[in-house]
């Protein structure tokens, strides 16, 4: 007979795409089944802005297909819930009535990318602290930031109008998957979405439209907005054998859904390292954030679920710098005539960080600025002739990833809202000893590290 109903939950990260498949058992909710592709979105093509971070979207949705193509059959018929997470703060647009190509696959309809741009992501930069000066100041407890899509939005009108004028339609990208499955005329986007966007007012949940309009920003490109959970419509056609009908969410944010798989007790403290790397809380009930921003606090208040808010301090660097290291080691290795593959060097700086407990070394690892200090870059200082090997480089940079974290909330902070430990999640943790020891070092708190915490999951838990 037909097996027990499932919940689809989707993540659209920025290196990889996961769905995951959660089922009800007498003990709760639990992981069915899981399935994750890189997307490898990144391409020298793209990103012509100076700074510009894009992604090829129909990579991204062909990594999606796979994922699903390589779930089970029958578990995917008995799905009746779809949840979608993804990356904030970016933009993609496109045609609302062109927007993806449906054709049937092996197992059923799917979707192809059409008249779409490409993502300009989170990590976008070319919106220097001068452009972001020059824009009218939002009503918003948020500061805004390179990257946002409501900044990136004002950079093509002021760089290059003609660009927007071949689109009728906006969102992240989780907002638009969420628009191909159900067929939405006009983008919904969830509040957590809205806010990570900049120009929107939490409390009244609304986006600043008359400051907007002033200034000529094109408001109608601008989502509907609703409450994250809500339902945002069903899948118009059995999508990959999942049934036509099935209820799909509203987008989410991938953090708050990532926080939302693991955080059980208001007492946990959530780290998060993978591409980048966050820090949160649950602030008390009933919180409200400041109407208007500190912009040169390191902290940020997101909005989560049921009216609460989260204080997290989200750092620009985390797994991407550690990526852009061993890329380094590997240049110089090519500069001197050897090929060395990358996969390769990861393992071999952890063990050699591992043999070395202790550095002088300091590093201050921004290399990517920080969203309240765009332009602190990375410096490193006390190095003595004795501590220049691999293996202390590579601890202190590590030490240097925590301490960063650590200084943007700092423990004292914790312990005054009642932190009693420490929920450690994300792949740059899960693989990497050294910086697991320096998390436990830096922080008086017992840590749980959790193997499966993450943002499909998430989605999945909150439908």
């Amino acid at each position: 007979g037909p097996g027990p109903t499932c919940v689809l939950g989707i993540d659209l990260g920025t290196t990889s795409v996961k769905a995951a498949l959660v089922t009800g058992t007498e003990r709760g909710l639990a992981l069915a089944q899981s399935c994750s592709r890189e997307t490898q979105a990144y391409g020298d093509s793209l990103g012509a802005a100076p700074q510009g971070m894009e992604q090829d979207v129909q990579k991204i949705i062909r990594a999606l297909n796979e994922c699903l193509a390589a779930l089970p059959q029958q578990q995917l018929q008995q799905v009746t819930h779809v949840g979608v997470s993804g990356q904030m703060h970016g933009v993609v647009f496109w045609k609302s009535d062109k927007g993806c190509k449906w054709s049937e696959s092996g197992r059923g309809p799917a979707f192809e990318a059409d008249k779409v741009s490409p993502l300009v992501t989170w990590q976008d930069g070319r919106c220097s602290p001068a452009f972001l000066a020059s824009l009218p100041l939002p009503q918003s407890h948020v500061s805004l930031a390179t990257g946002f899509g409501c900044a990136t939005v004002y950079w093509y009108l002021k760089n290059s109008p003609d660009f927007l004028k071949a689109y009728d339609a906006a969102g992240t990208i989780q907002d638009y998957v969420v628009a191909m499955l159900c067929d939405l005329k006009k983008p919904l986007m969830s509040v957590q979405n809205a806010a990570s966007w900049g120009y929107f007012n939490c409390r009244n949940k609304s986006w600043n439209t008359d400051i907007l309009q002033k200034s000529g920003f094109p408001v109608h490109l601008l989502p509907e907005v609703g409450d994250p959970g809500s339902i945002a419509g069903r899948t118009t056609c059995a999508w990959h054998g999942i049934p036509k009908g099935a209820k799909v969410g509203i987008a989410l944010g991938d953090f708050q859904c990532s926080v939302y798989s693991c955080l059980t007790e208001r007492t946990d403290a959530v780290l998060n390292f993978s591409t980048s790397a966050q820090l949160t809380i649950s602030m008390p009930l009933g919180f409200q954030p400041p109407e208007v921003p500190d912009p040169s606090s390191a902290v940020t208040y997101f909005p989560y679920f049921n009216g609460d808010y989260l204080a997290v301090a989200a750092s620009l660097n985390g797994g991407n710098v550690l990526a852009t290291f061993v890329a380094m080691v590997a240049q110089w290795a090519q500069e001197l005539g050897f090929q060395v593959q990358e996969s390769a060097i990861y393992p071999r700086i952890i063990q050699a960080a591992l043999a070395q407990k202790h550095s002088t070394l300091s590093v201050h690892p921004t290399l990517f600025g920080e969203r309240h200090l765009p332009e602190l870059l990375a410096s490193v200082s006390s190095i003595g002739a004795s501590e220049l090997s691999l293996g202390h480089v590579t601890r202190a940079l590590c030490r240097g990833l925590v301490e960063n974290l650590c200084s943007m909330l700092p423990v004292q902070q914790l312990q005054d809202v009642g932190v009693r430990r420490i929920l450690g999640s994300g792949s740059a943790l899960a693989r990497n000893e050294v910086l697991r020891q320096e998390v436990e070092r830096i922080f008086p708190f017992p840590v749980v590290y959790g193997k499966d915490v993450d943002s499909a999951v998430g989605a999945a838990m909150v439908m």
